[in-house]
Order: structure tokens, then sequence, then C-alpha cells
């Protein structure tokens, strides 16, 4: 196995970090701007390098570029590493653009992709509801032709970042007589309208980052439906995919152990570093071993990208977010461990973060493992995961379900 990049790409990689270093921050009279501005800058001279969105068409904001998927992982690597802003996957480029590209009619691409990728449009997922989690087909929020509009009303529950949205994209029952799956309709909904209710769910790590969102008669154009009314189970799996990619970001998991290494280094343990302990190190080796069998199962599956032979490790794609899930946990848990009774300090509210690791003080680990076992249910639980992974891929027998099915 040679898992050295060609010479192309090697130049590619050193062009794109000379870029970023000089990129940011800005200089001079830009360097005054509001930081909103500044981070537009940013990304639109990134899209004109063909850096940022290469896989969405110019006509929509993107940068077109030929397929490339070693070099698309290039860009991943170096734009998180140079912390240049607005770079970073969010929900509306990474997740809705992609879907909307493969379902989307061409007004709804031409009046949604390029303001979200602009960050003009900030989007929220409705999937969830209080009875429809896991089972996300029993799902009941509704949605009723009223004319030209369609009328909803329901529930939707851990809606990420809903308070800060424009819109949600989100699934919704409209043909109520319909199969389980069937009668699902995607529709996209503005949230700033009388009839949407949003209300904070404050979690343990002390943030609130999620939302219930009470639709009571909401409203949102008949032709915001994407793909076909009442397929919208069809179009929710191209989401699910996207959203699963990010919850795999072998970056992320590589920046995390890196920073429990850190710790275990400065850490004393009767007098010496934490590091130097036989017990540290066996952890640290078995969860390295972990992390390289998964960043060498993304080197597989970005070989098959390149190769155009993706299908042919699909079964390795499954299995990566419930692997990720785990070894975030494992790391988040040893990086308890080694700092004691500082793991008992509350986050503050800058610690409290996400995916974003900020610096990795006391709060802010103990904010990654409570974050991590959120891991465990969104994007689909793992308890699904293995489901999915066992009967679909491996042929085992089916789960038992409700009434024998």
């Amino acid at each position: 196995m040679d898992l050295r990049e060609s010479p192309e790409h090697e130049a590619f990689r050193a062009e794109v970090r000379a870029f970023l270093a000089s990129a940011w921050p800005l200089q001079g009279d830009e360097a005054r701007l509001p930081d909103a501005r500044q981070h537009a800058l940013s990304r639109e001279r990134a899209v004109a390098r063909g850096y940022l969105f290469r896989d969405v068409p110019r006509v929509y904001g993107g940068s077109e570029q030929p397929a490339d998927a070693i070099r698309d992982a290039i860009l991943l690597e170096e734009f998180a590493a140079s912390g240049v802003p607005g770079s970073l996957p969010s929900m509306g480029p990474a997740m809705l653009a992609p879907t909307l590209l493969e379902w989307g009619t061409d007004a709804q691409r031409a009046r949604f992709i390029p303001p979200t990728l602009r960050h003009e449009i900030a989007w929220c997922q409705g999937y969830s509801e209080p009875n429809a989690g896991s089972d996300l087909a029993s799902l009941a929020s509704r949605a009723e032709l009223d004319g030209d509009e369609w009328v909803i009303h329901g529930h939707k529950v851990w809606t990420s970042l809903a308070a800060q949205a424009d819109w949600m994209f989100g699934l919704f029952r409209t043909e109520p007589g319909a199969a389980k799956h069937a009668g699902i309709s995607y529709l996209l909904v503005p949230m700033k309208q009388p009839g949407v209710r949003v209300a904070p769910l404050r979690q343990m790590t002390g943030g609130a980052e999620f939302y219930e969102v009470f639709f009571d008669g909401a409203r949102t154009a008949k032709e915001n439906v994407v793909g076909q009314r009442g397929e919208g189970w069809k179009v929710s799996r191209s989401t699910l995919v996207h959203e699963r990619k990010l919850i795999g970001d072998p970056n992320y998991i590589r920046r995390l152990f890196q920073g429990t290494v850190e710790l275990a280094r400065r850490t004393e343990w009767q007098g010496r570093p934490a590091l130097s302990d036989p017990g540290v190190r066996r952890r640290l080796a078995r969860i390295e071993g972990f992390l390289l069998a998964q960043e060498y199962t993304n080197l597989r599956q970005l070989t098959a990208s390149a190769k155009g032979a993706f299908t042919k490790v699909m079964v390795p794609m499954l299995v990566t977010k419930l692997h990720s899930t785990n070894l975030t946990q494992e790391i988040t848990r040893l990086a308890l461990d080694l700092m004691g009774a500082d793991s008992l300090r509350m986050p503050s509210e800058d610690e409290a973060q996400g995916y974003t690791i900020p610096k990795l003080t006391a709060g802010a680990l103990l904010s990654q493992y409570m974050f991590t076992i959120a891991t465990s249910i969104a994007g689909g639980t793992s308890n699904i995961q293995r489901n999915i992974i066992g009967e679909r891929v491996l042929g085992l027998p089916r789960d038992l379900r409700a009434g024998g099915a």
C-alpha cells in the first residue's frame, strides 16, 4: 500500500496551504470590516480559487471543479487546520445544498443554493419528533394543502440551531392515508413567521444548541416540496448520508486525540507526567489503534471515490459513523480520567461547544465528553446503525419488531 500523494497532489497541498496562510487574517482596511463581511470575503476568494463548493455549479455560486476525491480531502484537512473562518462544513452548505442538487428543481436550486453558500440563509433540520426519533417514519407533524400553500401543524424536537435559522428543511406527513414510509413530503419552511414557536432545550453541557419547534398553522409555498409529493422519505436518505459524513469527520477525532495526548503530557501523577504511566500509555495505544483503523478505512473510501468505485466501500461507510461515535467517547473518557476532580467543573458558555474544539481547558474537554454522548443519537442511533449493518449488510436475522413483524 502506497499512501504517498502524487507529485500533483503534493503541489496542490502546498498551493492551498500558501493561499490559506496569506488569506487570513485580512489586512489593512479589510481588517476593520465587520466580522461577517470579513468571513464572506474569505469564502469568496476561496471559491474563486476553486477551493470551496467544488461540486456546486458556478451558476449556483460554487466553483464547479472536476471531481477529484483526493483534492477534496486535502482541502478539508488544510482548511480545518488553518482556522480560516466560515470554511468548515455547516448544515446548509454541507447537507441541504447537495440534497437540492440531487432532488431539487432548477428554481429551488437557483433560489436557495447561492444564498446558502454565502451564509445569508441559515438552516435547521426538522426530522425528530417526541414520538419519532429512531423510528422516524412514525412522525405525526402534518402539512395540508390550502390553495397555493401548505399549512403545517406539529412538533419537532432536538432541532439544532433552530433559533438562529431562517428556514427549516423537514419531513411532514402530507398523505395521511398512505403507508408508514409513504405519504411523507420533504418541505422547505420559513421559520420567521406567525405559527412557528421555538423553545430552547438546555443541555447538560450548559449550552442550548437544540430546540423544540411548534407549528400551529405555519405556512410555506406549494412549490417548496423537494422531490415528489409523498416521496420525502427517499429525499431524506440523501440528506442523512451527508449528515453522517459530518459526524464521522476523522480530522475532528484526530485533533481530539492529540489534545488528550498533550493533556497526559502536562498532567502530573505522583510527581511525574501521566504520559509515563503504563496504564495511560496502554489506553492511548489502544485508542490510536482504533483511530488509525478508521483513518485507513477513510483512505480506502477515498481511493475508491478517486477511481469512481465508491459503491465498493458502502459497508465501511456505514460502519464509520458508529465507529467514530464509540471512539470519541473513549478519547474524552480518558481525558476526564486524567483531569480528576477538575472534570467536575461546569463548562463556561464559551467552552460548551459542539464539534468546534476551543482551547482544551478542563471545561472544554468535559463539554466535548458530554457532546460525544449525543452523537450516539444524532444522525441515527447506534443501535439502529447496528441493526442496519447486521440485517442489510451481514444478512443476519431481522430484529424482533412489535406485533411480530
